[in-house]
C-alpha cells in the first residue's frame, strides 16, 4: 500500500509552467513554513450578554470574544468588578460578572478603547 498524505504535512507537490515572477502558485504556503499573522482580525466582536441557565437563577453578565492573554483577562475583569461593586470570575476565556450589568461594562469596554462592542441577545 502506498503512503497517505495527511492534510498539513508539506508533503504536497504544485507544478507550474509559469515563470517565477507570474506563477500563481508562488503565494500559496503548503504547510512548510507560517505566515505572518495579519493584525487585523475581521472576526473579533466583543459580545455582552445577559445570562441565567445552569446558575440556579441568579443572573450573569458574560463578556465574550476579549483576545487577551489570561493575565490581561483577569486584570480586565478586577476593573470590571470594582465598576459595577459586584463578584465575578474569569472563566474559559469569558468574563463573568454578578448580576445585570450589560451597560456598565459596555460603557466601561468602551471606555478602555474597544470599538466592536455589542450587546448579545436580549
Amino acid at each position: 500500500m502506498g503512503k497517505k498524505n495527511k492534510k498539513g504535512t508539506g508533503d504536497q507537490l504544485v507544478f507550474t509552467t509559469g515563470t517565477e515572477g507570474n506563477s500563481f502558485f508562488n503565494h500559496i504556503n503548503l504547510g512548510g513554513e507560517k505566515e505572518e499573522e495579519s493584525s487585523i482580525d475581521f472576526g473579533s466582536r466583543i459580545r455582552v450578554s445577559r445570562d441565567r441557565k445552569n446558575r440556579g437563577g441568579k443572573t450573569v453578565t458574560l463578556v465574550k470574544g476579549l483576545d487577551l492573554s489570561e493575565d490581561e483577562l483577569t486584570e480586565l475583569c478586577k476593573k470590571m468588578k470594582n465598576k459595577c461593586g459586584v463578584g465575578g470570575a474569569v472563566k474559559e476565556d469569558e468574563i463573568m460578572i454578578q448580576g445585570d450589568q450589560v451597560k456598565k461594562v459596555i460603557e466601561m469596554l468602551q471606555k478602555e478603547g474597544y470599538t466592536d462592542v455589542k450587546q448579545s441577545g436580549g
